[in-house]
């Protein structure tokens, strides 16, 4: 049977607020959607009737997030990814480590995308204007198309003969017993998303061609091999990244090879296209301060507290000689 390695471009004439499959195009009745969180998540972690906050600050239980999706690829491309997914899960930190990134990417990229749509089509008809409008964005609406086109790996099957779309962070957790089992987190302009799982946390910056974890590799993430963090460690861990996103200064393009007779696949290449420009913006103390408060907002901790000494912003990570903080859960 051949595949079918037609893709999709849901950005031409803004079809991805009209009624089709948000993964191959083909028009769907209303009654055709899925759950951007799978059902499995919501039922493991009781979430149908909390709520998700969004841009123009209108407010929607996680049940009421859908997509427009065709039964074609719900049965045939989905299903089979949530499946090996929600087993996975059910083995916790053991099973994310083992699973190949690529799977987690799509995965993680399906939730993310479709808060994307259903952020784009509230823009049409906003609670409130938001700030920034995505579609009036051509910096965004460019890593949109990118991030797209990669995603339909889901759907087509792909092959990154050198590279890896994302970087992916599966990170080991300490028992808390004063936060949720479940949590989650994305930055849309960066396209960054994390969720934590009871002792798991998945993090990932799903348009940086593997740039971040490579970045943070030697100072951040090697150190902290086999180690299992404690929640503010882990807050710490999370404003590290979502800096260093917020900092990415390129958006990776993606060239499809040409298909040959009997191809299975499609061979996806990339390139940087401003080999000229630095990858990343400055680091700026203010900038990665603010990001760090944020985090650590359960705790009530300032941006004066974090900055008591300038030359040695607090880190729950590494003390000043750069070791890493053994620290317990309460």
């Amino acid at each position: 049977m051949m595949n079918d390695l037609t893709l999709y471009n849901p950005f031409q004439q803004l079809a991805i607020i009209q009624d089709n499959c948000f993964l191959c195009g083909r028009p769907v009745n209303p009654t055709e959607v899925i759950p951007i969180f799978p059902d499995w998540l919501m039922a493991k972690y009781n979430l149908a009737k909390q709520e998700i906050l969004l841009l123009d600050k209108s407010i929607l239980t996680y049940a009421e997030l859908t997509l427009p999706c065709c039964a074609n690829c719900q049965h045939q491309h989905l299903a089979p990814l949530e499946e090996q997914v929600q087993a996975v899960a059910a083995e916790g930190l053991t099973g994310w480590q083992q699973l190949d990134e690529k799977v987690i990417f799509r995965w993680l990229g399906k939730i993310f995308y479709g808060l994307l749509v259903r952020e784009i089509k509230a823009e049409q008809d906003p609670l409130l204007q938001p700030q920034f409008v995505l579609t009036e964005d051509i910096y965004m609406l460019d890593k949109m198309q990118s991030f797209f086109k990669v995603l339909q790996s889901i759907r087509v099957p792909m092959v990154f003969p050198d590279f890896i779309p994302c970087s992916v962070f599966v990170v080991p957790l300490q028992p808390d017993a004063g936060s949720a089992a479940f949590e989650f987190r994305d930055d849309l302009y960066t396209m960054m998303i994390s969720l934590k799982m009871d002792d798991t946390l998945l993090v990932c910056c799903l348009l940086d061609n593997g740039i971040i974890k490579e970045a943070l590799q030697q100072r951040l993430w090697h150190p902290l091999a086999g180690k299992a963090l404690h929640p503010k460690q882990a807050a710490e861990f999370l404003a590290q990244v979502y800096y260093a996103a917020y900092l990415l200064n390129v958006i990776p393009e993606y060239f499809v090879r040409s298909v040959k007779p009997g191809d299975q696949a499609l061979v996806v290449d990339t390139l940087i296209d401003d080999i000229t420009a630095s990858v990343f913006n400055p680091w700026q103390l203010s900038g990665y301060t603010h990001m760090f408060e944020e985090m650590l907002k359960r705790w009530g901790i300032t941006e004066t507290e974090i900055l008591k000494n300038p030359q040695q912003p607090l880190s729950f990570l590494f003390d000043a000689a750069g070791s890493f903080k053994e620290m317990q859960a309460d």
